[in-house]
């Protein structure tokens, strides 16, 4: 957040290394990138969010129900999504009330210390709304009225929150299909925030993807002409990816279980797209369908320039009965080990020595980082690993990752930190907690003599802002 705005009762050498000579030079290299803009690319919030510019409407809706971080744990202690509100995959909901939401979770708030998502949350109660006082049973009512007496006021508006968090940047995702609405309507503004879609296809890549059927048909009504073919299909990823730019994309998302990337014949892969159109594609006809498709993506990156991430390594939607009650992201994608040197091999050597392409990579699996993912962002040029993804989103996650991979592949083939959060608050939280612990990681190469104060200056600014700026391109 910006200097003139900060506000905390936080220790503000929190997390840094308690060793005085360690800590005093991460503290010094953590107030040159401090008040730094925050840039995210790669971003989740829900674009309504920002077009309509509507009051938030209390502190459970804003922080518990359509938070995954925050519910998946309550759920692990027993406590049943329909009592926290959260909506059946058919869209109704159980009989709830906010205000016993809210008062659930403060009872149970304790389960959330030494987690990010209770670093997160203590920095916006701080820093954002001026408390001081610790949630729990005893304070949760007075801790609720001073959250909706402010989210009532125009300074807690989603677009002047956005500008006090001084966000140079904010991504959404965002299906292939969809029709951009509230980008537009955010352009025609003349708001002056910069709000920018991401291109996600997998709704339509997935052959075997619920409402499959539903969604290819959308794709040709938005490209004007039905989906009949490879080459249609073809077609209409492009048309879309040039709309998506249009409004002012500079990346694809793409969601894979399996990394692996092959190059079919075009008839090969119009006859899985046939057998798709016909009901009669089976999951594995699905999976190599999407491994001829990321070859592709990989292809229309080079020619339109948009930076490619991918994110495999997660096993979602592992608590069946939970599914099929409550529907995806319910907080039950589980990490898997995952295999990259064999499986991207196609790709890598079709497309990766062109430096014109940028393959960010995320995975679950840190058992892949020093042993396959390293290597390999420290060879080939388009490569980029993203940062710590989701449950490594953490104090001791990004200080595994940055021990892993910094000595074979160097910072300057990461990604540096560009958001992953569909809980708007908790941006200026997550860009905090990544600057000092980046700031810790380097204060001790410092400490051994691995590097100089000059070098982790600017490492540091890299890191924060310069690493960013360069994979996507802004």
């Amino acid at each position: 957040m910006k200097k003139e705005n900060t506000k905390t009762n936080l220790d503000d050498q929190r997390f840094f290394d308690p060793n005085p000579f360690v800590r005093d030079i991460a503290y010094s290299l953590y107030q040159e990138v401090r008040y730094l803009p925050l840039y995210c690319p790669h971003g989740h919030i829900d674009p309504v969010l920002l077009s309509e510019n509507a009051p938030f409407k209390n502190p459970a809706a804003l922080f518990i129900t359509p938070d995954h971080y925050v519910f998946r744990l309550l759920y692990s202690q027993g406590i049943s999504l329909e009592r926290l509100g959260i909506p059946f995959a058919s869209g109704s909901r159980s009989e709830y009330d906010d205000k016993k939401i809210w008062e659930l979770f403060a009872e149970y708030f304790y389960l959330f210390a030494g987690t990010p998502t209770g670093i997160w949350f203590q920095y916006e109660l701080a820093e954002l709304f001026g408390i001081k006082k610790k949630l729990n049973g005893d304070t949760a009512d007075e801790i609720w009225d001073e959250i909706e007496n402010k989210l009532r006021l125009s300074a807690f508006l989603p677009r002047t929150l956005f500008e006090k968090f001084n966000i140079a940047v904010l991504s959404t995702t965002d299906a292939a299909t969809d029709s951009l609405e509230h980008h537009k309507n955010m352009k025609e503004s003349k708001w002056k925030g910069k709000v920018i879609p991401t291109f996600r296809p997998d709704g339509v890549v997935k052959l075997v993807g619920k409402n499959w059927k539903e969604n290819i048909q959308l794709l040709g009504e938005r490209c004007g002409g039905e989906i009949t073919s490879y080459q249609s299909f073809i077609r209409a990823m492009e048309n879309r990816r040039e709309y998506f730019k249009s409004l002012g994309a500079v990346a694809t998302d793409h969601d894979i279980f399996v990394p692996y990337t092959e190059r079919l014949s075009d008839s090969h892969a119009d006859l899985l797209l046939q057998k798709a159109l016909t009901g009669m594609i089976t999951p594995s006809e699905s999976a190599t369908f999407e491994s001829h498709m990321m070859m592709e993506f990989a292809r229309m990156s080079i020619d339109d320039g948009l930076t490619m991430q991918i994110h495999p390594g997660s096993f979602r939607n592992h608590n069946v009965p939970l599914f099929d009650t409550f529907g995806p992201d319910k907080g039950a994608d589980i990490p898997v080990l995952t295999e990259f040197t064999m499986n991207l091999r196609n790709l890598l050597n079709a497309y990766g020595n062109d430096s014109r392409l940028t393959l960010v990579l995320f995975t679950l699996d840190e058992t892949a980082y020093s042993r396959e993912l390293a290597p390999l962002a420290g060879h080939y040029p388009a490569m980029r690993l993203g940062p710590p993804w989701w449950f490594h989103d953490s104090i001791e996650g990004m200080l595994r990752y940055r021990r892993m991979v910094t000595e074979t592949a160097s910072i300057y083939n990461t990604a540096g930190f560009n958001d992953d959060t569909r809980a708007f608050l908790s941006i200026p939280a997550r860009h905090d907690l990544s600057r000092r612990i980046d700031a810790t990681y380097l204060a001790d190469l410092v400490a051994k003599k691995i590097i100089d104060r000059e070098d982790a200056s600017h490492m540091i600014l890299e890191l924060t802002n310069g690493l960013v700026k360069k994979t996507y391109k802004l």
